[in-house]
């Protein structure tokens, strides 16, 4: 038993989060319920999108929110909804294998000491003709309690990848205001508090690039946003003072670099072709 947690807001693309439901509802293991939180008014398109599944899945639930309250709030709501320990993430846009909930869910069940589990995507985008074109596998190490060190510099799971145990998110404080690091700040806060991670070590999950992903990860904005995370990460103590320098050092260059080197730097250097 295990619910799926979406949050959708109007900028995103309908056929995008068509694809993305219809791989959530065509798994070899199906999840009981999935809760899917609009966050804000929508388009008509995504509306007529949404009224598409509603009409031929009954376990798809609707959180309408009034207003954008971004993600971090909007799956907190979310959240309240999920009846399950176990919640699955998935963004609207992203694509799961057909047998990421079993293999996920199995692991679990044989390792119920774990409380978040995530796996290695395979990152792509679409062609001229909207072919999939995958560009890279992104790996993770499969223990986090054990790689430490990974988790000080790098986000340690893919966030639409992971299911995670409701009660430990809970406990760790649920997803905070951390603008563009909801996640890795969670993620933080958790390890803080003693939760277990684990990757399994396979694609699960198609994850969607574009440009537009490099120029996001990019830029002062991003950059400030990232050093008061970095101080965040340090006051918890989930970095020492040598770490927390150590990362302001190697990722303030990266932030403010032209958008056409930093995809190079993320493709050729942090990515397995």
């Amino acid at each position: 038993m295990f619910s799926v947690l979406i949050s959708v807001y109007r900028k995103e693309k309908p056929e995008f989060l068509k694809e993305s439901l219809q791989s959530v509802f065509s798994q070899t293991l199906p999840a009981d319920e999935v809760i899917l939180v609009e966050d804000g008014p929508l388009t008509n398109e995504l509306d007529s999108v949404i009224n598409e599944f509603e009409q031929k899945e009954s376990t798809l639930k609707v959180v309408k929110l009034p207003q954008n309250m971004g993600l971090g709030s909007a799956l907190n709501e979310g959240l309240k909804f999920c009846k399950n320990e176990y919640v699955a993430r998935m963004d609207s846009d992203d694509i799961c294998f057909p047998e990421r909930f079993e293999k996920q869910i199995s692991y679990l069940k044989s390792h119920p000491d774990i409380d978040v589990i995530g796996s290695w995507t395979k990152e792509f985008y679409l062609d001229n003709q909207g072919n999939k074109v995958i560009t890279s596998l992104k790996r993770f190490p499969h223990s986090i309690w054990e790689n430490f060190k990974y988790c000080t510099k790098r986000c340690p799971v893919e966030h639409p990848s992971v299911i995670f145990k409701k009660k430990s998110v809970i406990d760790a404080g649920g997803y905070q205001h951390c603008y563009l690091f909801e996640d890795y700040h969670l993620w933080a806060r958790m390890f803080v508090n003693g939760a277990k991670f684990y990757n399994i070590q396979e694609p699960l999950l198609y994850f969607r690039m574009s440009d537009e992903s490099f120029k996001r990860r990019g830029g002062y904005k991003y950059a400030i946003n990232e050093y008061h995370a970095l101080k965040t990460f340090k006051k918890i103590g989930f970095l020492t003072n040598k770490e927390f320098y150590f990362a302001l050092i190697t990722r303030f260059p990266v932030r403010i670099m032209p958008n056409c080197i930093r995809k190079i730097i993320y493709t050729k250097f942090l990515r397995k072709k």
